[in-house]
């Protein structure tokens, strides 16, 4: 998470700002007293001792409190102790730029000059404003060094994150790559020595599957290639024509599966024993049959079979599916995945 040093370092300042001004100026007026050693002096003392309990313990009312303290010093105190006055001013400006935002800083510390003046006259501006811009500065400069450290911090951890995944990618090809050797590969070579066609349509459908979910759906399958070994397996007699499309084999799946139910549909309802299945580039693939056809209006709704095998599954896929049919006229079913999905 970024500025997450900023936020706490100057959330640390800000809360010790308080306790280090009164911890500041109680010493500061001990000297004082000490320096002048009357009643009055050792009365103010006990008056600022008192006084930075806001310090410490209110610091929503520290910086009127913090005014107050200055002005009373100012007022009874006056050229008799400039060099105590003058240091507990110095320190509570200081302080001040740690605690506030200038928008609160610069008035008050503009109206406490101005008392300033007025009571010791204007010898005090050049140090006591030369001392709060140097601490603000400070302030800013400390704030802008953190923002860098929150910067190269988050910037080194999005390197890890990177490096992180890249690896967990490298060890997953890999692993696909050895699955695929595992199914796809034996396959093929039992295709090459002349392996029974229905056990090698079998086998590629249960590779297919394989691929698709212990490989999350990477890697690609050619399309034309399953959905012809769809069709070597079904009863009805199609005609293939099909192009290489490849395709992601999660994909590749549900075009598998939508397709087996709708040749099912034709054994069972078109009263016809051929069809014929294209698959083209863009992954387009019509299925069609000269059957006696239906009226897509009419069927049921609790019948699900050509709705929740066929449409359903290949939007869920990211594509299109639509069925076309007539009586008398047969059926056609388009199934298209987007070949930029």
């Amino acid at each position: 998470m970024p500025d997450v040093l900023e936020a706490r370092l100057l959330t640390t300042v800000s809360r010790l700002a308080g306790p280090v001004r009164g911890a500041g100026i109680v010493l500061i007026s001990l000297f004082g007293a000490f320096s002048l050693n009357s009643p009055l002096g050792w009365s103010l003392f006990a008056v600022v001792a008192v006084s930075t309990v806001a310090d410490f313990r209110l610091p929503r009312v520290a910086l009127p409190v913090a005014f107050l303290r200055v002005v009373v010093l100012s007022v009874l105190l006056g050229a008799d102790a400039d060099q105590w006055v003058l240091t507990v001013l110095t320190t509570t400006l200081i302080t001040w730029q740690w605690q506030w935002p200038p928008k609160v800083t610069v008035p008050a510390t503009a109206a406490l000059l101005a008392v300033q003046v007025v009571t010791t006259g204007p010898g005090v501006l050049v140090r006591a404003v030369l001392e709060s811009v140097l601490a603000r500065l400070a302030y800013e400069l400390l704030r802008r060094s953190s923002r860098r450290v929150d910067l190269l911090r988050e910037r080194a951890a999005e390197q890890n994150r990177a490096a992180a995944i890249a690896l967990d990618q490298g060890r997953r090809e890999r692993e696909y790559l050895a699955l695929l050797h595992d199914t796809a590969a034996a396959t093929f070579l039992m295709a090459a020595h002349g392996g029974d066609p229905g056990e090698v349509a079998a086998q590629a459908r249960r590779d297919l599957v394989v691929l698709a979910e212990r490989g999350n759906a990477q890697g690609t399958v050619d399309l034309g290639a399953a959905l012809t070994a769809v069709a070597a397996d079904s009863a009805v007699d199609v005609r293939v024509q099909a192009e290489v499309v490849p395709v992601p084999a999660g994909v590749a799946l549900q075009f598998v599966r939508a397709a087996r139910e709708l040749l099912t549909n034709v054994e069972r309802h078109a009263g016809t024993t051929t069809a014929d299945l294209t698959v083209t580039r863009g992954a387009v693939v019509v299925i069609k049959d000269d059957g006696k056809g239906f009226v897509p209006e009419e069927v049921p709704g609790h019948r699900r079979g050509l709705r929740g095998s066929v449409v359903e599954r290949i939007e869920a896929a990211g594509g299109t599916a639509v069925i076309e049919s007539a009586r008398g006229r047969g059926t056609t079913a388009r199934l298209v995945w987007p070949a930029d999905a």
